[in-house]
């Protein structure tokens, strides 16, 4: 059966690439769909057919996010050989990603909160958040469990520790910190860090 209307005359991924950017600039709340339509560059009647309202056209933006920019955290998790070399591998990228000026300075997933008054955007955020913070926790305790963190290290104030430097990063990247400034805060960050 044949499909109702006109078929897209846009490329799907370079629109929703361009309402990433937008997002991750202005916020969730402060981005309209006029400033989508106008900055994707298609109609609201195409936005709405390809990516649904734009509450769902927000969600993928967040997955297409946490799989490219925002994949350094899951990547350091999984390639590290120590919990510790993944938060200070983590801490280091955050810097150079933050900083990029190909790109909004700062994390969406961090920013697109601001003054958001959707719960289920909020919710939705909070989630990935917490579960950044929760695969972390996960990895701490594997190594002290290993024996590669004291006995008596707190799993979840390191994880909770590691994602407060990285929101704080992205917000000092917002406000202007250069890449080296956030470095030498990751320095810092990592000489609390136990050892066993």
């Amino acid at each position: 059966m044949k499909g109702r209307g006109r078929p897209r005359s846009f490329d799907r991924a370079t629109a929703l690439e361009k309402a990433l950017v937008a997002f991750w600039e202005h916020g969730y709340e402060a981005t309209s769909v006029s400033d989508l339509t106008r900055i994707m560059g298609i109609g609201a009647p195409s936005l709405y057919a390809a990516f649904g309202d734009k509450r769902t056209l927000f969600e993928e933006v967040v997955r297409v996010y946490s799989d490219t920019h925002g994949a350094f955290g899951d990547r350091a998790i999984a390639e590290e050989p120590t919990a510790r070399a993944a938060v200070e591998r983590m801490l280091r990228e955050a810097a150079a990603e933050y900083t990029d000026p190909a790109h909004p300075y700062g994390c969406l997933v961090a920013h697109a909160a601001t003054n958001c008054t959707s719960p289920e955007v909020e919710q939705l955020l909070r989630e990935r958040r917490n579960a950044n913070l929760a695969a972390l926790a996960s990895r701490i305790r594997a190594d002290i469990a290993a024996g590669l963190l004291p006995a008596g290290a707190d799993a979840d104030a390191l994880a909770r520790h590691a994602g407060a430097m990285i929101q704080g990063m992205s917000q000092q990247a917002r406000d202007g910190a250069s890449r080296g400034e956030l470095e030498a805060l990751a320095e810092i960050a990592m000489a609390i860090w136990p050892r066993d």
